[in-house]
């Protein structure tokens, strides 16, 4: 079946040089043909995913048309203004995989509201919720290297799309042949029918308005010297961050030069993530170099930001996404208490493997902390659910430990600009007040407990590899594990069962430990992968990473 498929497209126009040059170049080798071709991408609620390349288990213009065909078909019978969002970052062929999606679009008689320029996950839901959209699409692989690119669908609340939703696509992408099944026009053929427009200024204006309106002490930057170094990580950051920056008052930012323009390739850091330490290297050199107070990156796609704080001997120190998510809670509930903002009744939202330490800090300024499953759309619903009683102004803060942050319900997923302006804010606030991020993150641990959270993967490469992982959440299930290292599980919770957790299914298993640890147990849901989330508590750092490492060292067996 494969090699027909391969003869297939090896017969066709695929329009795309290097399409055609790739199948030339693996012509006799069936385990390439058979890896490109054996089966197809997924599409599900985070889209498509994949490396770059030719064949259905890879991304390129066919896939992308095969995919916005099933869009197309969904949106169709939803009624509405039959319009879609589209925004793409600097990932290679981003911009072409945008306007073949908007030309398919076209072809199907939907409107079009494409943005002119490379802009973040949190623009596009923005712009989705701001023409009253059926749906959105972003083009984007978010942190993976930069031979990926993906494709996230957004329905029409700008939160990723649905279960259901995707379903009904990905039914519909089935029926579709990917070389022949798409309708397809011309982007130049659909602006000319009026069919795509480009994202407006006053929709930008919007976006940036709405996250500087969630500032806890406006005017503050004004006069507080704060001193940044910025990285976009060759990706979409640039120009909201430094937008939105410029406006409440930080003006000394010295942008990483070899990451502040869009490159696909990410030649200074493979891993385009700011969660490591490798891709902000250079970021902190460089505030090294300039004595700044604070170093901040944000990824290809700007949904999560990651930074290094100055300690008082002048080192810097990377702060974790869930340090951060506990320190803009603090920050965020105690400024707005100060200044008489705070609503009555207010809530935050973290996602179930985030730090329980944000639950000891929400309880003390009497915020109600509510509990999702993994992935940002859960904490979207969350705001839905608040703004269907009319009652969305309660919402504060959202967080998950992935450096995911969102304050403000304007958009319905993790925002890197707003967060950008908060950390900035925050750094401001402390600066002014003889204070840091550093002491303030040491002060939280003296009133609550050293808590640590680490996080460790397991990677299952090849065709094989999906099939591996569930065989090792089955076994879990089946036997599951009484201790780890001699600490006992006291209680085992299965986010299978929704009747048990009061949450919708989720391959997710949480092991509670005597000691009052917890380990978590979950299979991304974008790479083959296994995560295995660690949260240990000790008498001061070293406590809980000996208490770490030695959980670690019994649940690795499990993975092999």
């Amino acid at each position: 079946m494969y090699q027909d498929e391969y003869k297939k497209w090896l017969e066709a126009d695929l329009v795309d040089f290097d399409l055609k040059k790739e199948l030339q170049d693996i012509e006799g080798d069936d385990a390439a043909i058979k890896e490109r071709f054996a089966v197809a991408l997924k599409f599900g609620t985070a889209g498509l995913r994949g490396t770059l390349g030719a064949g259905t288990n890879r991304m390129n213009i066919w896939v992308v048309r095969q995919a916005t065909q099933g869009v197309a078909d969904w949106v169709k019978t939803q009624g509405g203004t039959q319009t879609v969002a589209i925004s793409y970052d600097s990932r290679l062929k981003g911009w072409t995989f945008a306007r073949d999606a908007a030309g398919v679009l076209a072809a199907n008689g939907i409107k079009v509201r494409i943005y002119d320029e490379l802009m973040p996950v949190p623009a596009l839901s923005f712009a989705t919720r701001y023409y009253h959209c059926n749906a959105g699409i972003m083009v984007t692989a978010s942190h993976n290297p930069a031979q990926y690119n993906g494709y996230k669908a957004y329905g029409p609340d700008g939160c990723q799309m649905t279960d259901d939703a995707a379903a009904v696509v990905y039914d519909q992408i089935q029926k579709t042949d990917v070389l022949t099944g798409a309708k397809y026009m011309s982007f130049a053929e659909g602006v000319e029918k009026g069919l795509i427009r480009f994202v407006g200024d006053d929709c930008k204006k919007a976006f940036y308005d709405a996250i500087e309106s969630r500032q806890v002490r406006p005017g503050l930057c004004r006069t507080a010297g704060l001193k940044l170094v910025y990285s976009p990580l060759n990706g979409t950051g640039l120009v909201p961050v430094t937008h939105v920056l410029h406006d409440i008052g930080i003006t000394d930012i010295t942008i990483v030069p070899e990451q502040e323009y869009p490159n696909g390739y990410f030649t200074t850091c493979p891993y385009p993530n700011p969660e490591i330490l490798q891709a902000l290297e250079k970021g902190v050199a460089l505030a090294k170099e300039t004595g700044a107070d604070l170093m901040l990156a944000t990824d290809p796609d700007a949904d999560r930001v990651g930074i290094a704080m100055k300690c008082p001997d002048g080192s810097y120190e990377l702060v974790s996404g869930n340090e951060m998510g506990v320190l803009l809670l603090d920050y965020i509930a105690a400024g707005r208490i100060e200044k008489g903002t705070m609503p009555k009744r207010p809530v935050a939202v973290k996602s179930i493997v985030s730090t329980p330490l944000a639950d000891l800090v929400a309880e003390h300024y009497g915020v109600e902390l509510r509990h999702t499953l993994t992935g940002f759309k859960w904490i979207g619903d969350q705001i839905a659910k608040l703004e269907a009683a009319g009652e969305v102004d309660r919402f504060i803060f959202g967080f998950e430990e992935s450096y995911g942050y969102l304050a403000g319900p304007y958009v319905r997923d993790k925002d890197a600009v707003v967060a950008s302006m908060l950390i900035c804010e925050m750094a401001s606030y402390y600066r002014s007040i003889g204070s840091s991020i550093k002491q303030r993150l040491e002060e939280i641990y003296a009133q609550y407990g050293r808590y640590l959270n680490k996080v460790d993967s397991y990677e299952f490469p090849g065709l094989s590899g999906m099939d591996k992982m569930a065989g090792i959440m089955d076994g879990l299930r089946k036997n599951p594990p009484k201790d780890f290292g001699g600490d006992a599980v006291t209680e085992a919770i299965d986010y299978e069962k929704p009747e048990e957790t009061g949450l919708p299914k989720a391959n997710v298993l949480i092991y509670k430990l005597a000691d009052g640890a917890s380990v978590v147990v979950r299979p991304s849901g974008t790479e083959p992968k296994i995560k295995a989330y660690y949260t240990t508590k000790g008498k001061n750092l070293a406590e809980a990473e000996a208490e770490k490492e030695k959980l670690a060292s019994a649940v690795s067996p499990l993975f092999r």
